[in-house]
């Protein structure tokens, strides 16, 4: 598989609630990191084959201006090699798509979009903080396939008690409406240090019972692929196995991935290597013409093991039979496995099944 090329843009128009890093950019800083962008791209020049998937995400790259846009996909098609069928993808809100922006869009070459929709419903929406709203949401997707674009993704958060599975489930007929070639479903996490984290520290949300984030992923998946979808990652529903996401498989298969921007990570051969969270370091360390990473490190053999299992048991194609140590140990757990009805064996490969995505966290652990 080619490799992918991973762009991180941490702008957003306004502060996510449930997201503990990105903020209120400063306007001055647009264009200090997209010259550091470009500038770090030159450092990466000819390291790597032809990518085929390019995905712009962070923040909300919809956020930046059409001219900054332009200037930054520009620069990349410049200064690397992309395969003719390359997936550009951009995750976008609704607010930002007026007719202007999605027409350059397509004008530039992205061909795959995927919207941050979360909910159909104004009052989740406004629970979720998201500054868009339900009318604004129906016409980015509208405008979307007025002009022709053929691979559009819908994302969209569950499982909490203010939205109720009823609504949670009137949410996913209204996103299967639009007939989108691609659904996310994420389940909203109470991390520390955001807003709803601390809501839940003071009493404020109530969290989900395990029984009742089991009741939400499982009626999802069986919903979804009644309409003929294909749950083949852990939080990810297409269409066909065509509009499945070239650029996230990557990551799942150990495909190597280039991460440009503050904070991005990247991955070749054995070694990953992540850059400098802060925009002002990493634009301070490209300007001096040195790589902005913060860290790195070189897996050992049993370490990508350890991935494989992990990634792969996140996935509809699961992992190569062969990845497992052929040992009566081994041989013992992908039995009780298979008699419990977590995994199957199919054509040389253990794959999970809908259960076992459920607990494929877990999985893991049982050959170790």
């Amino acid at each position: 598989m080619s490799p992918g090329l991973y762009i991180h843009i941490p702008f957003c128009r306004s502060k996510c609630p449930y997201c503990a890093f990105y903020s209120i950019p400063s306007s001055s800083l647009i264009p200090i990191w997209l010259d550091g962008v470009k500038k770090e791209a030159l450092l990466y020049k000819g390291q790597f084959d032809p990518f085929d998937s390019l995905y712009l995400g962070g923040g909300t790259p919809t956020f930046l201006e059409t001219g900054a846009l332009a200037d930054l996909i520009g620069h990349l098609f410049s200064h690397f090699d992309f395969a003719p069928d390359t997936e550009v993808t951009i995750e976008a809100n609704p607010c930002d798509l007026t007719d202007e922006k999605t027409r350059m869009l397509r004008d530039l070459g992205v061909n795959r979009v995927n919207l941050g929709v979360q909910s159909f419903d104004d009052s989740v929406l406004s629970f979720l903080g998201r500054r868009h709203r339900v009318k604004e949401v129906i016409g980015a997707l509208n405008r979307l396939r007025r002009l022709r674009f053929k691979n559009v993704g819908i994302d969209l958060i569950y499982g909490f008690k203010e939205q109720g599975l009823k609504g949670w489930l009137k949410t996913l007929d209204n996103a299967l409406s639009f007939q989108p070639e691609h659904i996310s479903c994420y389940q909203l996490t109470l991390e520390k240090k955001t807003v709803f984290g601390r809501l839940r520290d003071k009493g404020k949300i109530e969290p989900l019972m395990e029984s009742e984030e089991a009741d939400y992923f499982l009626t999802t998946s069986q919903h979804l692929e009644d309409k003929g979808y294909i749950h083949y990652e852990i939080s990810n529903f297409a269409k066909d196995k065509a509009f499945r996401s070239r650029h996230n498989q990557k990551y799942w298969r150990h495909t190597p991935t280039l991460g440009l921007g503050p904070s991005a990570h990247s991955f070749h051969g054995k070694r990953r290597w992540w850059n400098v969270r802060s925009i002002k370091k990493y634009c301070a360390a490209v300007e001096k013409g040195s790589p902005p990473v913060e860290g790195s490190e070189d897996l050992t053999e049993e370490q990508l093991r350890i991935e494989t299992l992990s990634l792969g048991f996140r996935t509809s194609t699961g992992i190569d039979l062969k990845a497992f140590k052929s040992t009566p140990e081994s041989d013992a757990v992908l039995s009780r496995l298979q008699t419990s009805g977590l995994v199957k064996i199919i054509d040389g490969r253990v794959i999970p099944s809908r259960e076992g995505f459920l607990v494929a966290d877990h999985l893991p652990l049982c050959f170790f």
